[in-house]
């Protein structure tokens, strides 16, 4: 504790006696100074222990007293000592009752008391004060040490909010809270997200108080421009010099414990890719012998192989193919996971700050499998990444979340788009729809949900670069010998996003349900087109109706009645309709494959509304 000018009056070797303000002794004395100016205030900084001998005041004159004393409380001033037997025998009674009458504690000095003894004890005292706070600080540093090494974060939390005597919390990248202590603080802590959010915005390291329940610090945990965690520390007062240290030491060892290493995580991704490379080439034994207690838990469940692309290469790859993506976000099921928004805001903030969506991608996925406990494994594979993640688990829910985020956020560019004049498939309105995967709320075959985006997160997306985006294809839950199977579920998924404009496709949807939506495709469409523009043409000059006429007779099974009175016509009339179809293609109606082509392609361009 810092001294006090009660615990000034208690040395018995000033022998000091209060005359006023005795109800205010317990204040703390920054440092005692000595002036015999009329006017010492410009020279004050609050909190000193004044020392006069009234050598220039006339302290006998009770309006000159209650100005002096009046400007000494308004700068801060928190005793004023006076010496008797050397201008005055006594305490004047114009300076005691103006003392009094401010609240202003008032210490008589004796004569065989100088002022160099009483600075000397204050002097003393705060250097007393301060070793106490450094020691209890080293001390403090060795316990938080202590369970860095043996407890872990939570440890370290524990240890420090035993220190501060108040409470401490540990949030991860997206602003959850991973840890806290006392348990009790874990609600409290949680109220904070948004603040962690906007703390996280500024570039590291950075801090802010906030107020509320308590007085909370926030800190930034890391060692780059962007934080990877932060720190809450909640008192009822504000730190002392003991509980700085402690605070400053948790934030460099919970600064350690949260940044691994690039060499240790170099090495856990060539585990992870090589773990990866075994299963593709169907040896799980082997590995299962090297995963170990790394992933060994991932592969005695059911997982789910994620396939992320950025845009850029997805873009080049469909060139590649041919393929002419849609733009704007189409609806669909299976888009996404679980509607919580617990990532979404977080997740399109950081990946729009950073431009590597892959990256925030795996960050996302490593911090929501943390914090529930799973095993993940996430390996680069240059433009694209692979992710293996529990089935229904925490990680694919995340993933999901990340690209509804995404997806909404494009959506809404679109629609600002074509209100300025763009055009867009987005522009009428529609929204990105949301299905959780598999195993989750929501999944294949469940209605769409619509979604909304924010008007920050149109802004944040709308400087988001269309190369910068992300495509994703999940697989259907598989294990340790069929994820070869899975990969090529996850890039057939991955083809048909990109195709469709869509940042999230899961294999149930090209497995359940109909055949039919995939012919909305462009590339279908154009086939289709190309297949039956002749009959088109020839209908076009009223010449006849081959390709209705085509239509009633595939759709009736090559049942010459059946087909001809829908059309409302004689049978020989279709008979020699559709010898001239044949004339016109060059194609036999009685080759499956051929009937089954003009088939899919009347419906592609029924599904194209002509």
């Amino acid at each position: 504790m810092p001294p006090t000018l009660a615990s000034l009056v208690h040395h018995s070797a000033l022998k000091l006696t209060v005359r006023a303000g005795g109800d205010r002794l317990d204040v703390p004395v920054r440092w005692a100074h000595v002036s015999e100016l009329a006017d010492p205030v410009p020279y004050m900084e609050g909190g000193e222990l004044l020392l006069i001998t009234a050598l220039k005041l006339d302290a006998e004159d009770p309006q000159e007293m209650r100005r002096y004393v009046r400007r000494l409380v308004g700068a801060g001033v928190v005793g004023l000592g006076f010496a008797v037997g050397v201008n005055y025998e006594e305490v004047p009674e114009a300076l005691v009752e103006a003392a009094d009458a401010e609240g202003l504690p008032l210490l008589e000095v004796p004569r065989r008391t100088p002022f160099l003894a009483i600075s000397k004890a204050v002097s003393a005292a705060i250097a007393a004060d301060q070793y106490r706070a450094v020691t209890a600080g080293f001390a403090a540093q060795r316990e938080l040490t202590k369970q860095a090494m043996g407890g872990g974060p939570e440890g370290v939390l524990a240890a420090l909010a035993s220190q501060v005597d108040g409470w401490a919390a540990l949030y991860d990248a997206s602003g959850a809270v991973v840890a806290a202590a006392p348990e009790w603080a874990e609600r409290r802590a949680g109220r904070l997200t948004a603040d962690v959010e906007r703390l996280r915005d500024r570039p590291a390291p950075a801090s802010a108080v906030v107020g509320g329940e308590d007085r909370v610090e926030l800190h930034s945990l890391g060692t780059g421009r962007r934080a990877r965690a932060a720190l809450a520390v909640g008192t009822a007062a504000a730190l002392g010099t003991a509980e700085r240290y402690a605070v400053h030491s948790a934030i460099a060892l919970l600064t350690l414990t949260t940044e691994r290493s690039r060499s240790l995580h170099a090495a856990e991704q060539r585990i992870g890719a090589a773990v990866l490379r075994m299963l593709l080439a169907g040896e799980s034994d082997h590995a299962r012998a090297v995963a170990g207690d790394l992933y060994g838990e991932l592969l005695d469940a059911p997982f789910r192989l994620i396939l992320a692309e950025s845009g850029s290469a997805s873009a080049a790859r469909a060139r590649a193919e041919g393929a002419v993506g849609t733009t704007g976000a189409s609806t669909g099921s299976g888009a996404a996971g679980r509607e919580s928004g617990r990532y979404r805001a977080a997740a399109l903030a950081a990946a729009t700050a950073n431009g590597d969506p892959l990256a925030q991608l795996a960050e996302v996925v490593e911090a929501a499998a943390a914090r529930a406990g799973e095993a993940v494994l996430v390996v680069p594979e240059g433009e694209r990444l692979v992710v293996l993640a529990v089935d229904g688990g925490a990680a694919v829910a995340a993933c999901g979340e990340f690209a509804v985020a995404l997806e909404t956020a494009r959506a809404a560019t679109a629609r600002g788009a074509a209100g300025t004049g763009g055009t867009s498939a987005a522009a009428s309105g529609a929204a990105p729809a949301a299905t959780g995967p598999a195993g989750s709320a929501g999944g294949p075959g469940s209605g769409p949900a619509p979604l909304s985006a924010s008007a920050a997160g149109a802004a944040a997306a709308s400087a988001f670069a269309e190369e910068e985006e992300l495509v994703v294809g999940l697989s259907a839950p598989a294990g340790p010998i069929a994820v070869s199977a899975a990969y090529k579920q996850a890039e057939q998924a991955l083809s048909v996003a990109r195709r469709r404009g869509r940042c999230l496709v899961e294999h149930e949807e090209l497995a359940a349900g109909s055949v039919l939506p995939l012919l909305a495709d462009d590339a279908v469409r154009a086939f289709a087109d190309g297949l039956l523009r002749a009959l088109r043409e020839h209908d076009a000059t009223g010449r006849g109706d081959l390709v209705a006429s085509l239509r009633a007779w595939l759709s009736r099974h090559g049942q010459w009645d059946a087909a001809a009175a829908d059309l409302g016509v004689h049978r020989h009339t279709l008979r020699y309709r559709m010898r001239r179809v044949e004339e016109i293609l060059g194609r036999s109606l009685d080759d499956p494959d051929a009937r089954m082509e003009l088939w899919l392609a009347l419906k592609a361009t029924s599904a194209a509304g002509e």
